[in-house]
C-alpha cells in the first residue's frame, strides 16, 4: 500500500467498507477503502471495472491501487475535492440544476456503454425472480404501505415489458447522493461499490432519490440520457423497477429503526401520488424537454 502520514475516517454511507481520507507526505489526499478477506473476488473485479468506467472519460473517483492489507481488503481512489451534490443543487438555479441533471444523463449513457459478459443469464429470468422475491418479502413485512398493493398490481400487469431486455454494466446506485460537485464546478460521480449488470433502464430505479431533492435535475437527466427523445417504453418499465424496488424499501428499513421506516413509508406515498396510484406512466415530476 502507498505510504502515507495521515487517516481520518469518514462515517458517511451505508456500505460496510471502513472508508478513509489519506494524505501522502506531498499533501495529496486519496480515498482508502477496507472490505473484508472474504470480498476479495468481489472487490478486485469492482476495482477492474471502475477502471474501465474511468478509461470512457467521465468524471469519477479513479481506481489507483488494490491489494490485501492487515485488515482484509484495501482500494485507493483518487479524492473529490468538493461538496455533495445532494446538499447544494436544490439550492440552485433552475438552468444551473438543468445542467448538471443533463450531464449525469449523459455520463450515465457512457457508463452504460460498456457491455456485459456473455455469461449473464438473460434479464427477464432474473429480474422476475427478483420481483417474486422482494413482493414475499412485502407480504411477509409486518409493515404495510396504504395502497401498497397498487406497485404488486402495477408489477404482475407489466413483467412482459422485461423481455429482451439488454444487459450492461451499471453503477450500481446512481442518483443525486452519490454525485459531487468538485471546486472547479464539476459533477462527478463516486461509490461504485455497488456495480453490476442489468437492464441500462433499471438504473433508473433511484432516481426516486434525486427527483425528491430536485426534481429539475430527475427531469433534465432522463433528457440527457436520451438525448431530449424519450421512448414511451421507458416510463413503463421505470415505473416496474420503481414499483419492485419500493417494496422491499420497508423491509429493509425496519433493522435501521423507525427514522429509517418513516422515510421509506413517506417515499412510498410520494410515488404513488406521482404515478396517480400507478395509473400514469410518467410521474408528476418529469417536466418534460
Amino acid at each position: 500500500m502507498m505510504n502515507y502520514v495521515s487517516k481520518e475516517p469518514i462515517q458517511k454511507g451505508w456500505s460496510k467498507d471502513k472508508k478513509y481520507c489519506i494524505t501522502d507526505e506531498n499533501g495529496q489526499k486519496y480515498l482508502l477503502r477496507i472490505s473484508a478477506e472474504e470480498l476479495y473476488e468481489r472487490k478486485k473485479q469492482e476495482f477492474e471495472r471502475m477502471g474501465q468506467v474511468a478509461s470512457t472519460g467521465i468524471f469519477m473517483c479513479k481506481p489507483i491501487e488494490f491489494g490485501r492489507c492487515e485488515d482484509g481488503v484495501y482500494s485507493i481512489q483518487s479524492w473529490i475535492e468538493g461538496v455533495d451534490a445532494e446538499d447544494v443543487l436544490p439550492r440552485m438555479t433552475y438552468e444551473q440544476q438543468y445542467n448538471y441533471g443533463f450531464e449525469a444523463g449523459q455520463m450515465l449513457r457512457t457508463i452504460h456503454s460498456i457491455p456485459a459478459p456473455d455469461s449473464i443469464e438473460p434479464w427477464h429470468i432474473y429480474f422476475n425472480r427478483k420481483m417474486d422475491r422482494k413482493i414475499q418479502m412485502y407480504r411477509d413485512c409486518p409493515i404495510k404501505y396504504e395502497n401498497g398493493a397498487l406497485f404488486i398490481d402495477y408489477i404482475e400487469a407489466h413483467r412482459s415489458r422485461l423481455n429482451d431486455r439488454p444487459i450492461t454494466y451499471q453503477h450500481g446506485d446512481y442518483h443525486i447522493g452519490n454525485m459531487m460537485i468538485d471546486r472547479s464546478g464539476q459533477l462527478t460521480i463516486i461509490d461504485f461499490d455497488r456495480d453490476d449488470f442489468g437492464d441500462p433502464w433499471e438504473e433508473f430505479n433511484r432516481i426516486v432519490w434525486s427527483a425528491q431533492s430536485a426534481p429539475v435535475f430527475a427531469t433534465a437527466m432522463v433528457n440527457g440520457y436520451f438525448k431530449n427523445q424519450v421512448p414511451s417504453a421507458f416510463w413503463e418499465l421505470l415505473a416496474l423497477y420503481i414499483s419492485s424496488n419500493t417494496l422491499s424499501s420497508v423491509p429493509w428499513a425496519i433493522p435501521f429503526g423507525a427514522e429509517q421506516i418513516n422515510i421509506m413509508l413517506h417515499q412510498a406515498e410520494e410515488v404513488l401520488s406521482w404515478y396517480q396510484n400507478m395509473q400514469n406512466p410518467i410521474p408528476t415530476w418529469y417536466q418534460g424537454i
